[in-house]
């Protein structure tokens, strides 16, 4: 391929899926006008409201007028599914394809093989696991997402999520709403989040934003990662490495999920390891869906097993009406919102346009946007 290596740093983080592959696509553009197809979900009377609500069809991250005055072709539509979607009827020709973890746009391996022309593959924001990553490996795209664009606006939301089931919030505001008012509904199952202990499976750019955040309510905070973090990073936070996850497990009150969804994390979180946890374990899930067993976790929180779930990752997305977490007990379940806050849309969408921009240029991305490069897959999709 065109593109040279970004320093050994870089290289070393990468792991090799498709070494032997023929590459016949390159990364850096041919002269002349590109298809650029969006996939964005559709915002209606709330596209107007704030000018900055870039992440949505309508605003298609504010880049129409700049890719339009350069002569590119800019399609974004939310149809995304289905054998007549608007998308596909754009796979054969397009050259780039954004979308986002919020309404996403699963990129099987039949459509990779379909969009003879395709090159790049953009997420604005950070996850990208909708796509088939060997299937792009081998074909020899470059899959890249707007690294640390919304790690701060997840942190946020799990802290909230974790106070949330930890006082038992969302019964008490039922009560208000439906003009009731009975205390020892709540009281009985609401605790302080001091002194409880709470374990992260996943302390990369979210997972330690959280455990920085957890450390002034005086938690014992646990962490289980394929990596231990920088020693004095860990002292400052008051963290423990926990290298055996069924061993952490058991002594968390709380556990977090900050692990992307990869082959060894699909449906981790089955019946046998739900077992593993405590009775009445409060569980927050902002990274995939699918990392947990659907019906197993709806089992154990009608069973009390689980004494709380909340999250914004379903899967799939959208969730059909039908989804079971809708109507679980002790849920506190919202759509895909973590990631895509404002002041996180304004992150991904000059991210994205920078990686356009370079891609127009023929200059490398930064070397930590890259989830697939040259055949290789990024050590955390390994």
């Amino acid at each position: 391929m065109a593109l040279k290596r970004v320093g050994s740093s870089a290289v070393r983080a990468l792991t090799s899926s498709a070494a032997s592959s023929a590459f016949t696509r390159h990364l850096h553009a041919s002269p002349g006008s590109k298809k650029i197809v969006g996939v964005f979900y559709k915002a209606n009377e709330y596209a107007s409201l704030n000018p900055n609500f870039l992440g949505c069809a309508e605003n298609a991250l504010g880049i129409r007028e700049w890719l339009e005055s350069q002569g590119h072709q800019y399609i974004v539509t939310p149809d995304k599914d289905g054998p007549n979607c608007e998308l596909d009827k754009h796979i054969p020709d397009l050259h780039v394809l954004i979308s986002t973890p919020f309404h996403p746009a699963y990129v099987t391996a039949e459509r990779i093989k379909k969009a003879k022309n395709l090159q790049l593959l953009l997420t604005a924001g950070i996850g990208s696991d909708h796509i088939d990553l060997k299937a792009a490996a081998e074909a020899g795209l470059t899959v890249a997402e707007v690294t640390g664009s919304n790690t701060v606006s997840v942190a946020e939301d799990e802290l909230m999520r974790i106070l949330i089931l930890v006082r038992n919030y969302l019964p008490g505001y039922h009560q208000v709403i439906s003009g009731e008012w009975d205390v020892a509904a709540i009281a009985h199952r609401a605790y302080d989040l001091e002194g409880k202990t709470v374990g992260t499976v996943g302390a990369g750019r979210i997972g330690r934003l959280l455990l920085q955040r957890l450390k002034p309510f005086n938690c014992n905070l646990l962490y289980h990662d394929r990596l231990q973090m920088d020693p004095k990073l860990e002292s400052e936070i008051g963290a423990t490495f926990e290298e055996d996850l069924d061993a952490m497990l058991p002594k968390c009150d709380i556990i977090v999920i900050n692990t992307p969804l990869t082959e060894k994390t699909k449906g981790m979180f089955d019946k046998e390891k739900i077992a593993k946890l405590k009775k009445g374990v409060l569980i927050v899930n902002n990274a995939r869906g699918a990392i947990m067993d659907t019906q197993a976790v709806v089992d154990a929180c009608s069973s009390g097993h689980i004494g709380g779930y909340s999250g914004d990752v379903w899967y799939p997305q959208p969730a059909p009406k039908d989804h079971p977490w809708r109507y679980m007990p002790n849920q506190a379940m919202t759509p895909h919102i973590s990631g895509t806050t404002i002041d996180a849309q304004l992150r991904y969408a000059a991210g994205t346009k920078d990686m356009l921009d370079r891609y127009f240029k023929g200059e490398d991305f930064p070397a930590q946007n890259y989830i697939v490069k040259d055949g290789e897959l990024a050590s955390q999709y390994r």
